[in-house]
């Protein structure tokens, strides 16, 4: 293959490019998304319930808070790395697999 880049290879690296940032853009509405749930975590903890079965509830509530922290800091990291192959593939030349 030459090292010329044709219009037909610019416009598909171009449409490449495009789809990889529509999915940045789904996987960071994702972690919005996370940020939502997080919000309403902290309504269910049930301060006031001071029984056995409510410290093992706010507990739970806590952990699957922390699991999730995790995993939308794991999909801001994402977006950011995606973000980047976007880049990449519009600079790329065209090759079949980039």
């Amino acid at each position: 293959m030459s090292g010329t880049l044709t219009a037909a290879d610019a416009a598909a690296c171009a449409s490449r490019s495009y789809e990889v940032q529509q999915l940045a853009a789904r996987m960071a509405s994702c972690a919005d998304q996370a940020d939502a749930v997080l919000a309403g975590l902290g309504g269910l903890e049930l301060q006031t319930w001071q029984s056995p079965a409510g410290r093992a509830y706010r507990t739970a509530i806590s952990l699957q808070a922390a699991s999730l922290r995790r995993a939308r800091g794991g999909l801001q990291d994402a977006v950011v790395a995606v973000l980047l192959h976007a880049q990449h593939v519009t600079l790329s030349s065209g090759r079949p697999g980039y």
